[in-house]
């Protein structure tokens, strides 16, 4: 493979920051009434925030290793080597000139979350380090001063978005006085929805290709840690509008509370396929299943709950779907009860008695830092050294019917 010039193909560092804040204007002017009245501002701001965000590509430089060598033949007599650097962060941006840069510009080739540096031919060891380090100075260096761009749009990020947020709703609110006043009484729609709205950026969850240790072995997938909160935080966005919409919920069947799901999942990651249910999976059928090359990345069980063996029956079912590539999976737990604190209460009970409980595991996200959501180690029934994570997701859908019943009359 021949390396790659870096930060250097794709334009100007700045001009893509002022592209993204013009697009989150344009989002923001093109909300409607029902977009911005319906939803706590608190709540869009934080979720605008979220998604413009930009995450600068931290190395992880204690992690850098190097490909088994292929030694040269005919007129080559050294070895040729790859050495992979992993990297945090988006590694779309490695590819924007930086300001400020240097007549030096390091090279490799950005491949998921790593660098790949090609090195061909090397006899001398002394000078490939020499080489290897001088390369690796600059890519730290253009990283400091991309950091520095990033940081202070993520800075002003905040009061950017609000800024925004409060002006759209004050313009929207005196478009609402102005045709109000003009004495025509205004015939209201029906038909919109007073749910949440979640804005929704379509894109591919983060998958990294473990490497092998082999060229013979095939790279596994398996769906990276942010990436599985950021699919538990559009699950938990999306509890926003049963709650707030009880009624509509209130009498739906588990099959049916999945495919809302399902539907926000498919919109969300956009990629025709692999946001499935129902799907035949290992040993059973699986209520949501996440897919990538052929191989399961994300598995989730959706149960009304109907006492503690509700929970219990799920664990086990879910863990028969898994195999030992599954390692990130939720339970998503509806309760139907009034009460829906004694229900939150014996969730950690029937988890931590299960014979495949390791420990708890602490999510990162402030927004799953929510009592309704518990996060765990497992193991593998067959195999304890194969670890998966089941984060359960309590739900509560109350019956509205039963309650408007049950209410005296003319309360």
């Amino acid at each position: 493979m021949r390396n790659d010039y870096l930060f250097c193909n794709k334009g100007d560092l700045r001009s893509l920051i002022q592209h993204l804040r013009g697009r989150l204007e344009g989002e923001i002017a093109n909300y409607s009434s029902n977009d911005i009245h319906n939803v706590s501002e608190e709540d869009l701001c934080r979720d605008l925030i979220k998604r413009y965000h930009i995450e600068a590509p931290r190395l992880r430089e204690d992690e850098i290793c190097m490909s088994e060598p292929i030694s040269g033949s005919g007129y080559l007599r050294g070895i040729s080597v790859t050495v992979f650097v992993p990297f945090d962060g988006e590694g779309e941006l490695f590819d924007y000139r930086t300001p400020t840069y240097h007549p030096s510009v390091p090279y490799g080739r950005v491949v998921g979350q790593e660098i790949h540096i090609d090195y061909e031919n090397v006899k001398d060891n002394e000078s490939f380090e020499q080489e290897y380090k001088e390369n690796l100075g600059h890519i730290r260096r253009y990283l400091e001063w991309a950091k520095t761009e990033i940081d202070d749009f993520n800075k002003s990020l905040e009061s950017f978005v609000r800024h925004l947020v409060a002006g759209r709703k004050e313009k929207l609110l005196g478009d609402q006085k102005q045709a109000e006043s003009i004495g025509i009484p205004i015939r209201r729609r029906d038909d919109i929805p007073k749910a949440y709205r979640i804005p929704i950026t379509r894109k591919r969850p983060k998958i990294v290709k473990s490497r092998p240790a082999t060229e013979i072995l095939k790279p596994e997938p398996f769906l990276d840690r942010d990436e599985y909160e950021n699919i538990l935080e559009i699950i938990c966005s999306m509890s926003l509008a049963m709650e707030r919409s009880p009624r509509v919920f209130s009498g739906l069947q588990e099959e049916e509370i999945r495919d809302f799901f399902l539907v926000f999942l498919n919109g969300h990651y956009g990629w025709e396929g692999h946001v499935t249910g129902e799907t035949f999976n290992f040993t059973g059928k699986t209520d949501i299943l996440i897919r990538f090359e052929e191989e399961n990345v994300f598995i989730a069980e959706c149960k009304a709950w109907h006492g503690p063996k509700t929970l219990s029956d799920a664990i086990d079912q879910l863990l028969k779907y898994t195999t030992w590539r599954n390692t990130k999976t939720a339970i998503l737990l509806f309760s139907r009860r009034k009460n829906f604190s004694p229900v939150l209460e014996k969730i950690n009970d029937v988890v931590k008695t299960h014979d495949c409980y390791e420990n708890e595991h602490k999510l990162k996200r402030s927004n799953l830092q929510d009592e309704t959501i518990f996060s765990y180690i497992f193991h593998q029934p067959e195999d304890k050294s194969r670890k998966l994570l089941l984060t359960v997701m309590a739900f509560s859908i109350p019956n509205v019917q039963d309650q408007e019943a049950q209410a005296p009359s003319g309360a």
